[in-house]
């Protein structure tokens, strides 16, 4: 049985429906998941929201997953560096916001690949790769 409530929102998506799944789609996902890790991460009770927001941009900015990502590379599959590299070149028809070109498509492939994990039942994998972000400076 399934633990994980928010998979429970949409029961129809099955493994295939996930690998037809477009890179952007993915990343949609993935950027989700991965605001809430952060933002959980770096709660505590003594914050204001105000330096909770401040702490999280630095981690969820285009520049701070680009960083990231490339951080990452040697600790990922080969698979898993697929999908950074589908999301990475995926056509986006909109040009990013305060944001390098290269540095956003960067933290697409990030989100595509926390978007693949998440979304194929990977969590001990989607959190040993979210451990190994909390050690980076940043």
């Amino acid at each position: 049985m399934n633990n994980n409530i928010f998979r429970e929102v949409n029961k129809e998506i099955t493994g295939e429906d996930i690998m037809m799944l477009s890179p952007l789609q993915l990343a949609y996902v993935g950027d989700a998941v991965y605001e809430l890790l952060i933002r959980t991460s770096i709660l505590k009770k003594d914050l204001k929201v105000n330096h909770l927001h401040r702490t999280a941009k630095k981690f969820v900015k285009a520049e701070g997953q680009s960083k990231i990502v490339h951080e990452l590379e040697p600790f990922l599959t080969e698979n898993e560096r697929y999908y950074v590299k589908k999301g990475r070149n995926a056509k986006v028809n909109s040009s990013p916001k305060n944001a390098d070109l290269m540095d956003y498509k960067y933290a697409t492939g990030f989100e595509c690949l926390l978007g693949y994990l998440y979304l194929t039942n990977q969590d001990d994998r989607l959190m040993e790769v979210f451990d190994y972000i909390l050690k980076l400076e940043i």
